[in-house]
Order: structure tokens, then sequence, then C-alpha cells
């Protein structure tokens, strides 16, 4: 979406985005100004001034104007902490196109029955000994910041995730560190105006609670309370997601895993451009006033894991 925001939302959504995220149409111009403002007198934030960009993160605090400004400072901070997940973000680069042709992170077509939005990961689907836990990251982030750009309902519904654990072996067990999960953990709940309201993991294998203990001890409490451990228990599964919304593969009648992942490397492929401009969006930190920020401080993990041994 270009300068001017424009509301694509059906009145339904008009009204539920008033009701739970204090969304009010008639202030929301002078919301997205006020933040706009604030961004230019920020030294070190050199930010997205488009007003979609800006009101994602206002519904994404629930239209706090302080918590928007601390989650668009922590956006970009972790950004420019993370170059190994923002640099050199080309969908068409050789190594990035062959992780996207896995489809390991999909948007599935259409909303559930609360009119959320489900978003399918299979974190297995990767070959660890070829590719490494960055590249696999700096995909699934590439793809969630093109979710959220292209569609207005996450925005507002939010959205469930399905995690597919199948093929995770012990070597996909390996590549990932705590400092990764930390990382990926601190991006998605301080920098992200994302609205989970579902974590679902299927096809759990024997390793996955070694992995999933790690997440969780990053994990708000708020989260915790949204997951949902399935194993191989699909019906478990339909429960908390409906079968109907889920590709043939996974016993849904919502297209194969091979049609959305095209449909999303076509989108992909569309915002190349916005993707590649997108790098110079970030912070200097030898200009932010008080002290600079600095990876440790965001994404250190010393002290995490005693809380791991007490679980």
């Amino acid at each position: 979406m270009g300068g001017e925001y424009v509301c694509t939302l059906s009145p339904e959504l008009v009204q539920r985005a008033k009701d739970e995220i204090n969304e009010v149409p008639e202030r929301r111009a002078a919301d997205i100004e006020h933040i706009r403002d604030w961004l230019k007198h920020q030294p070190h934030i050199n930010a997205r001034m488009d007003d979609w960009t800006i009101l994602r993160f206002l519904r994404g605090c629930k239209f706090s104007l302080e918590r928007t400004k601390e989650k668009l400072d922590m956006f970009y901070t972790c950004k420019t902490l993370c170059p190994e997940w923002y640099k050199n973000r080309d969908p068409q680069d050789k190594k990035m196109r062959a992780i996207l042709e896995l489809g390991v992170a999909l948007l599935l077509p259409g909303c559930d029955h609360q009119g959320r939005r489900i978003i399918l990961s299979r974190p297995g689907v990767f070959d660890p000994s070829t590719t490494s836990i960055d590249e696999l990251s700096k995909t699934m982030m590439l793809l969630c910041d093109i979710f959220m750009e292209e569609d207005e309902t996450l925005s507002v519904t939010g959205m469930v995730m399905v995690e597919d654990f199948k093929n995770f072996s012990l070597s996909h067990l390996a590549a990932l560190s705590p400092v990764t999960v930390k990382k990926m953990t601190t991006l998605f709940q301080d920098g992200y105006p994302m609205r989970p309201k579902g974590l679902n993991y299927i096809n759990t294998p024997a390793a996955f609670d070694t992995v999933f203990n790690i997440f969780r001890s990053f994990m708000k409490e708020k989260m915790k309370k949204r997951v949902h451990i399935h194993g191989s228990d699909m019906e478990s599964l339909y429960k908390q997601v409906p079968r109907e919304m889920l590709p043939v593969e996974y016993g849904g009648t919502n297209g194969t895993v091979e049609e959305i992942k095209n449909y999303w490397l076509q989108r992909l492929d569309a915002r190349r451009d916005w993707l590649l401009e997108d790098e110079k969006y970030c912070v200097d930190e030898s200009k932010r006033p008080g002290k600079p920020k600095t990876s440790a401080e965001l994404f250190g993990i010393e002290g995490s894991f005693r809380k791991l041994d007490v679980d």
C-alpha cells in the first residue's frame, strides 16, 4: 500500500477493530500523524512513514500511542541488530529461492470462524546439512513481512499458527541454538505488531520437548496459555483450526501446499522492490539519545536457562 491508507475492512471488521483494539475511524488519521511526527523527531530511527505501516503498529498495540512508539523503536532496533536475517533479502537469490520453494511458511487462504488468518509453518522441511538456521530464519521473517504487508485482516483479527514438526530430527534440533530461539521470540513478541491468537504444534517428534522448553522459557504468560500440542492427533488440531481451512495434505480442502506456496512466490516477486528497499529502514545506534542498545542486551540469554532447570 502506498502513502495514504484506504480501508479495505468489511463494516463488521471495522466494528471489531473498535471493540477489540480501540480503533476509532474518525481518529485514525490523527493517530497515524501523531506517530509519524514522533518518528520524524527520533534522530536514530529511519522508519517507513507510510500510513499502512504505522497503522499496523497502532493496531498491534491496541492504539496505545506510547506502546506503539516502543514497539516501532524495538522493531527497527531488532532488524538492525539482526543483519543476518534482514540484509540482502532478495526473493530471487538462488539460496533463498531454494528455501522458499520448500514451502517453509504459508499464509492460508481465507479466515477461520473467528475471522482469523492461519499461518502454517513447516520447520522440518529444510535440510540442516545444507541450510543454516539463519538462512531459514531470514526466509521466515521475509515471508512474515509480506504476509503483514499484504493482508489487512491480519492486523485486526490476528492469526493462529500451525507448526508442523514432521521430519524434524535431532540434526534440526542441533542447528537450533537458544540464542536463535531468543531472537525469534524477542522479534515476534516485542518487535512485530502481530496478534497471535493460538500456537498449534502437530507431528511433534521425541526431540520436540527440548525445543519447546527452550521456546517456552522465553514466552510471555499470555502466549503460554494459547499453546496446544496435538502430537499426531489431527482431530485435536481440527478443534482449534477448522479442517476445511487446511491444505489437502492436512486433511482439509483449502488448496494444496504447492498451490499456496506458488501464490506466495508470485507475491514475493511482485514485492521484490519493496523487500530490497526495506533494508535501509533501520536504526543508527550512534544517534540514539541515551545509551545505545546492543544485541547482548536484546538477545542475551544469561539467566534464562536457570529457569529451564526449575520447570
